[in-house]
């Protein structure tokens, strides 16, 4: 019988902590396809430290009642909360990173450093996830947004954000929309001329240096291969940052997840 105790951060579908005496992968698994609170999506869960407490949590009572069923198996989910979880987390008790489909496959990614000489562009679209989700188009790079987001002055922002970014080229695009202004988004739910709007609206307009594109993050209709760099959590104090595979990487490690990219 495994007795191991696991804390699990869940960013989406929902935002939640978890104890669980299941192993990750078959955490995963339970989330998507075992549990009878279905959803259609994606599941992104970050492994924390067994020892961390926060008094916001009761993290020690949720331990003690992570006791296996009467059959024998283990008990899968404990809500330890679902209200401002984030908010109360240690960075450093992250550990690693999972990107799950529908199907419970996954690709498994580990902190780094964020290399400051990543490609940039002019302009960029920020998936904003957990615990707002909106699309923004932004002149920020993607840890100069960190700092934008988290600061108590902006009034869209929040204390803490987990953000992924697009990949898209800003020109290439609108070469594109200008021989065929027709041509099918990139983004989902966002009609090209809108976003050719909202760009030349962001260059025209000095000090402007962001323009919502969404009121909704849809991370669900999202394929992995049209995400660029990794996931970026960010505080005012703090910053963590997961890069991502390359899809030769997925293919090699991941396959199953890498075949319904």
């Amino acid at each position: 019988m495994n007795e191991d105790k696991h804390l699990y951060l869940v960013m989406h579908p929902n935002h939640a902590l978890i104890a669980s005496q299941l192993d990750p992968e078959r955490f995963a698994r339970h989330y998507t396809q075992g549990s009878t609170r279905y959803f259609e999506g994606r599941l992104i869960f970050v492994e924390i430290d067994p020892a961390f407490r926060h008094p916001f949590f009761k993290i020690d009572q949720a331990f003690s009642e992570l006791k296996p069923h009467e059959d024998g198996r283990p008990k899968a989910t404990k809500f330890i909360s679902s209200y401002r979880t984030f908010e109360h987390m240690d960075f450093n008790t992250f550990g690693k990173l999972y990107y799950c489909n529908s199907l419970g496959d996954f690709v498994q990614l580990e902190a780094a450093d964020y290399d400051p000489t990543m490609r940039g562009d002019e302009m960029r679209i920020v998936l904003e996830i957990n615990p707002i989700k909106m699309m923004v188009l932004t002149k920020y790079n993607f840890i100069e947004y960190a700092k934008f987001i988290t600061d108590p002055n902006v009034a869209k922002g929040a204390p803490v954000m987990f953000y992924s970014q697009l990949d898209v080229n800003i020109d290439d695009f609108l070469n594109e929309f200008q021989d065929n202004p027709f041509i099918r988004c990139f983004v989902p739910g966002i009609h090209p001329a809108r976003l050719r709007e909202a760009i030349l609206e962001v260059r025209s307009m000095p000090g402007k240096n962001t323009k919502g594109l969404s009121l909704d993050c849809p991370i669900d209709r999202i394929s992995y291969k049209l995400l660029r760099h990794g996931f970026m959590f960010a505080s005012a104090t703090q910053t963590k940052f997961y890069p991502l595979l390359t899809q030769e990487d997925v293919e090699l490690k991941y396959y199953k997840f890498w075949k319904n990219m």
